[in-house]
């Protein structure tokens, strides 16, 4: 990989985002349409406003013929280095960090590199709805290793392919209830070395253990050709005891190590699967409800991209200082936050 900066001076001791963009397909797919279509599978009847009651999703995006994972995360660079007034070429690292890749092999950044027109360095993190926040940690510390001078990390998202719109009958229907909630999307940031503020504090809590309450279990050496595992399955109800159970340890730690509380977080940026699941969080960890980035309700559990897609809505309103908590949740179970001053 081309690391002019440890041949030009010493390796940086703050890093940060200082470019976002996102990326959302054009077309839209409502609970209401969903339910429709669910209903005239012929598997089961389900009532008028059943999603929409369920999850407090009234829409989604979803790709379009042609459309795929590698699209959304390139649409998505694009803006992130328009954002930061950057060439393709600038980029010296380029993650694709999501649950969701175009082929099995060669890796989705690969694709996206090649749209791009870089030269990057160019390699797939995936870990879930986690896999953005790990791929910017993970460009965070290479660049900081000296690995690095800029990089660009992207995810794009397409899990509404892994939804079960014809269920057979109630058990898949319950089976795959956690699919109904997903929409897709791409998110993108720049990571660099910064003069001040940046990435303050990083912390992750795993429970592997978990790693079968929820997932796609199709593509890989246990299932590679059985389309029945290319659908979502997973217990939602048992993934949230997960998470309620273990979740605000981690919280405590950044608080004991930052020194910084709710009010001191210009905003707080948390994984979104339902507004029930999100109302649930703002009671137990007592985040103000006006500190976040509220997008579940159009955009449905855009898996990874949640995180990137927030931080592209409200960047441009923070001011130098700001601090800004990410919060995210993925399935196997992992945990993982980032605090990022605005620079």
């Amino acid at each position: 990989m081309p690391s002019t900066r440890t041949a030009s001076g010493p390796r940086p001791t703050r890093v940060g985002i200082t470019a976002a963009g996102s990326c959302l397909p054009r077309q839209h797919l409502t609970s209401e349409e969903l339910r429709r279509k669910v209903t005239d599978s012929g598997g089961l009847t389900l009532p008028r406003g059943f999603f929409e009651r369920a999850t407090g999703i009234r829409t989604r995006r979803i790709a379009g013929d042609g459309e795929y994972a590698s699209t959304l995360a390139t649409g998505a660079a694009r803006q992130a280095l328009a954002d930061g007034g950057l060439d393709p070429l600038d980029i010296d690292l380029l993650l694709y960090a999501s649950a969701t890749r175009d082929i099995a092999e060669p890796a989705t950044a690969h694709l996206v590199q090649a749209e791009l027109g870089t030269r990057a360095h160019a390699l797939d993190v995936t870990n879930a709805c986690n896999s953005f926040v790990n791929g910017i940690d993970t460009a965070r510390s290479m660049i900081l290793a000296g690995r690095a001078g800029r990089a660009l990390v992207v995810t794009g998202e397409t899990p509404t392919r892994a939804m079960r719109t014809a269920p057979a009958g109630p058990a898949e229907f319950r089976a795959g209830f956690a699919g109904y909630t997903f929409g897709d999307a791409g998110a993108a940031v720049v990571v660099e070395a910064v003069e001040r503020g940046g990435i303050l504090d990083v912390d992750t809590e795993t429970y592997s253990e978990h790693w079968a309450v929820g997932g796609i279990f199709g593509g890989g050496s246990r299932h590679p050709r059985d389309t029945e595992h290319t659908y979502f399955v997973g217990d939602g109800r048992e993934l949230r005891g997960v998470f309620e159970k273990v979740g605000t340890a981690v919280l405590d730690r950044v608080r004991h190590r930052t020194g910084l509380q709710w009010p001191d977080y210009a905003r707080v940026l948390v994984h979104q699967v339902t507004l029930p699941y999100l109302e649930r969080f703002i009671e137990i960890t007592g985040v103000p409800r006006e500190k976040l980035v509220i997008t579940v309700e159009e955009l449905g559990n855009v898996a990874s991209a949640s995180l990137g897609v927030q931080l592209d809505r409200i960047r441009h309103e923070l001011a130098p200082g700001d601090p800004v908590l990410f919060i995210g949740l993925g399935g196997g179970v992992s945990i993982m936050t980032m605090v990022w001053e605005a620079s």
